[in-house]
């Protein structure tokens, strides 16, 4: 049911908002009147409310941000249906694959640094890596492999073309033997139903590297766009360049000093009555799989998912798309080097991939997050397996945010119906005065 939870994220949420926020030059004479309105998202607004209460979402947030104001936050309804405390900004959520751009963005600034190369082979930092097998048939056979032309890069982790594998994405028996070694992307609930499980993964983000170079790549590196574990290997690349855990690492370069205090791997125990639930959507039916009190994402994870591993709170979230927005700078305070944001809000794809396939139309792929093209130049972003979604308008400042906590994603049309509020309210802007 959950097989290939991530890649069937809605891509329709994503590319909406985008397009929402994308809305050309004429927008930014208008920021000036939008900050002294009252409300920026009736729209949303009136969504958010259609969608919450029984037979719908406990409850859900939103939030638009304008360039030197703090967002404008919608919230209605609890963190639970069996938690009545009401949900609000700084309720806590999975946010799965949104902890990609995080990681991605860790990477950057230690490009921007000198002490990693955009275009270095991994194995110049983990050795294991240098020399890899490619199955000669993607999701083949394991036994059917030639050597990779040419060594894994940074980029190509960065931009999900180096060929690692994904084991909710990959079918047959490279699957089996992901899994197997505990290469299992991340966690989703104690119980251990169909669909619910991915694995269990192996401890450690070291042994966890040791043994994805153990694995046939699906694709020759630099040559297909294919969803991968490349930002978890990376978190085993900034461990072993910085000399600190990873996590730590997180916390001391890019949480503390942008002011993200309700973003964590592990959620304290004290923390634990700002989790919501997760639920799993059985047609039109949602069911409990991870209950705040009692959430898998109270225990310490194997490791630090680079991937898919961070619980955040919106306001928390908004607090990194302002600092993309801001170009490296948050309360006058520089967090990232500008040309880490730069260059890592635009688009890294080698030469040659193409997108259009899985998003329906132009675009391309920055360090762990999607780049829009054409009307939506300027637009990077990306999506959790639970319904989170969250992007930044480079252009124009803009940064926008809707956190629900249900799987899959694209299983109801609540992120569809928000998508096409999210632009009329943005428009409603330019409309005037």
């Amino acid at each position: 049911m959950i097989r290939a939870l991530e890649a069937a994220m809605d891509r329709r949420a994503l590319l909406g908002m985008a397009g929402a926020a994308g809305l050309g030059a004429a927008l930014m004479p208008k920021l000036a009147w939008a900050a002294a309105q009252p409300e920026l998202l009736p729209k949303v607004r009136a969504v958010v409310e259609r969608w919450t209460g029984p037979g719908r979402f406990p409850g859900m947030v939103a939030s638009l941000g304008l360039p030197g104001r703090e967002p404008e936050f919608v919230a209605r309804g609890s963190e639970g249906f069996n938690d009545p405390d009401p949900v609000t900004p700084d309720s806590l959520f999975r946010i799965y694959s949104m902890t990609k751009p995080v990681t991605a963005m860790a990477a950057m600034q230690l490009i921007a640094q000198g002490r990693l190369g955009l275009d270095q082979p991994v194995h110049e930092i983990l050795p294991k890596f240098r020399t890899m097998q490619v199955q000669d048939t993607y999701d083949g056979s394991v036994t059917a492999l030639h050597p990779s032309p040419r060594p894994i890069t940074m980029r190509h982790l960065m931009t999900h073309t180096s060929g690692l594998g994904y084991t909710i994405v990959q079918s047959g028996p490279i699957r089996g033997l992901m899994t197997g070694k505990g290469l299992v992307p991340g966690q989703i609930s104690r119980l251990t139903a169909p669909g619910l499980d991915w694995g269990t993964p192996v401890k450690g983000l070291d042994h966890f590297a040791d043994r994805l170079a153990e694995v046939p790549l699906v694709a020759d590196p630099g040559t297909r766009w294919s969803y991968s574990m490349g930002l978890d290997l990376m978190g085993r690349v900034i461990e072993v360049v910085t000399g600190r855990p990873f996590d730590a690492y997180l916390h001391e370069t890019i949480f503390a000093p942008a002011g993200m205090t309700s973003t964590w791997f592990q959620v304290p125990a004290a923390e634990a009555h700002r989790l919501t639930t997760n639920y799993v959507a059985i047609g039109e039916v949602l069911a409990p799989i991870d209950e705040g009190a009692t959430s898998i994402f109270l225990d310490k994870p194997a490791f630090p998912f680079g991937g898919a591993g961070l619980v955040s709170s919106p306001r928390d979230y908004d607090r990194f798309l302002r600092l993309l927005a801001q170009f490296g700078m948050i309360d006058g305070r520089r967090v990232l080097d500008e040309s880490a944001v730069r260059t890592g809000t635009s688009d890294l794809l080698p030469p040659g991939t193409d997108m259009a396939a899985f998003f329906g139309g132009p675009a391309g792929f920055g360090a762990g997050g999607r780049v829009g093209k054409g009307a939506e130049a300027g637009i990077y972003g990306w999506s959790g397996a639970a319904g989170t979604v969250g992007m930044v308008d480079m252009v124009h400042g803009l940064r926008s945010q809707i956190f629900v906590q249900f799987m899959p994603p694209d299983a109801l049309d609540l992120l569809p119906e928000f998508q096409a509020a999210l632009k009329a309210d943005v428009l409603a802007i330019l409309e005037t005065r």
